[in-house]
């Protein structure tokens, strides 16, 4: 496997959480009850298809390491599958599923600043390019799950025991 530079981990990082992402908004979207949440919730699905897409692409422009970047992006996803699996257990609920995607997003947004940073030395214009679509969004999808978990939790009874 070719040897990748900081830069280049980081991009296959945020390729394998895009990948991730898809998986664990379907899973949280199979718990709710509520259209309105599992619309947005498809809609970040989207949106995470086309950021694995767009950071595929960089990848592709990476002389010779696209093999490598992706097989670490995949290494990446199968880590975050493993926590949802871990999180998300059978019991899991609607304000479960929120609480774990508000975890994934947070990650997710820093995991962009980070490669935005790195690249402010690199100077990779296709990075560049990729961060300044990918950030508002992530950024936007934290602040979406984050007020969902909190409706949903107003909505919860604080005085009600666990099974």
């Amino acid at each position: 496997m070719a040897e990748l530079t900081t830069l280049e981990e980081k991009l296959a990082e945020v390729i394998g959480l895009a990948k991730a992402a898809q998986e664990v908004n379907q899973k949280v979207e199979g718990l709710l009850d509520d259209d309105e949440l599992a619309g947005q919730l498809q809609r970040q699905r989207e949106e995470a298809a086309e950021t694995e897409r767009r950071g595929t692409d960089v990848a592709d422009r990476r002389d010779g390491k696209k093999t490598a970047i992706l097989e670490k992006a995949q290494e990446t996803k199968n880590e975050a599958a493993e926590m949802m699996s871990t999180y998300l257990g059978s019991d899991a609920d609607d304000l479960d599923g929120f609480e774990f995607l508000t975890m994934a997003e947070a990650g997710e947004v820093g995991h962009w600043e980070i490669l935005g940073t790195l690249n402010e030395r690199a100077a990779k214009s296709e990075v560049s390019e990729l961060v300044s679509w990918a950030l508002p969004i992530q950024q936007r999808h934290l602040e979406t799950v984050r007020k969902a978990s909190l409706q949903l939790a107003s909505e919860e009874d604080p005085n009600e025991t666990s099974a």
